[in-house]
């Protein structure tokens, strides 16, 4: 599919990622960072992989998935593709060895079990640590007091590369706020892992408060992709 292509079957889609990038551009200036310490993960799921491949024609490289057979089935067909497949999503412990057969980097590194479970993939596979902002442990991702256990046992892990913490804002506070703590939090993992500098974080309604909080990976969907069809 060539880019006249994508922009025919895609309306819109070429206009939305300048867009975002723009976005991202103007918020690295306001604060005073280098745009080309940002990588733009466009989010993906529910979409076909049609979508990714002209995607993949307008340049993207790094894609998100959060629902594991969905995330196998899009990165079998589109194999040829020289893609960077994120996984975002909870995982479950018995489908992490699975998703470390197509994921360059698994961003919901939450438990000990899920380590463990990782601990035999044959290749280096990079991980974010995966930090709750909230204090309902219904959501995803491990409580700040778990943060110094986990970074030991992924750093003790010879698989595993730690590249640094991944959150989600809570829509009930300001996302300024919440990032905030999570740089804090990027600051306890850094102390016992000095090279594990990224921040995953920043969607589309709040990548700006992201960056502006050190946000390293950014996870972007319906701005660029547009409304998600009905979940299958």
């Amino acid at each position: 599919m060539s880019v006249t292509e994508a922009s025919a079957a895609y309306e819109g889609l070429a206009d939305r990622l300048h867009a975002v990038q723009d976005g991202i551009a103007d918020a690295c200036r306001a604060a005073g960072r280098d745009v080309s310490e940002t990588t733009l993960i466009v989010v993906t799921k529910f979409h076909p992989a049609s979508l990714v491949e002209a995607l993949a024609e307008l340049g993207v490289r790094d894609v998100g998935e959060n629902r594991h057979q969905e995330a196998r089935e899009k990165s079998a067909q589109l194999a040829g593709l020289d893609l960077n497949w994120h996984y975002i999503g909870q995982l479950q412990t018995k489908k992490a060895r699975q998703a470390a057969q197509y994921a360059a980097a698994i961003h919901s590194i939450d438990r000990a079990q899920l380590v463990d479970a990782l601990a035999s993939v044959d290749r280096a596979l990079d991980v974010f640590l995966q930090i709750n902002l909230t204090d309902d442990p219904g959501r995803g991702g491990a409580a700040p007091s778990e943060i110094e256990p986990l970074t030991e046992q992924i750093l003790g892990t010879e698989s595993l590369v730690l590249r640094g913490v991944m959150a989600v804002a809570p829509l009930e506070e300001p996302a300024a706020q919440a990032f905030e703590r999570l740089a804090g939090y990027s600051d306890r993992v850094r102390t016992l892992a000095p090279a594990a500098t990224a921040i995953s974080a920043g969607m589309t309604h709040d990548y700006a408060e992201a960056i502006a909080a050190g946000a390293t990976h950014l996870r972007i969907g319906s701005a660029i992709t547009g409304n998600r069809p009905d979940a299958r």
